[in-house]
């Protein structure tokens, strides 16, 4: 759990979870282009490249190769043991 709470301290790094939220299997150059368009964030290709590695070592994000594109997917599923924990108590909905 430690990484994904280090993955989701950085705000470019939430910042390319929405993007992923809002539009799922994105190549590095898609991400980027949406991260200057619509966020103002001005990061070398290669620093998001090092965001999207943090990313995908949490297990928030997974990969796919295709010919020479990569394309980042988002994976919700660490973030589950998070909101079980502290957001429904014992595992259950409160009411």
């Amino acid at each position: 759990m430690g990484d994904v709470f280090k993955a989701l301290a950085d705000p470019t790094r939430r910042a390319i979870l929405d993007e992923l939220t809002e539009r799922d299997g994105q190549t590095l150059f898609e991400i980027c282009t949406r991260l200057i368009n619509k966020h103002g964030l001005g990061s070398s290709r290669q620093a998001i490249s090092q965001h999207l590695a943090v990313l995908e070592d949490a297990g928030l994000i997974e990969t796919r190769r295709e010919g020479r594109y990569k394309f980042h997917h988002i994976n919700v599923g660490p973030l589950e043991p998070i909101v079980t924990r502290w957001l429904t108590p014992n595992g259950r909905r409160s009411t």
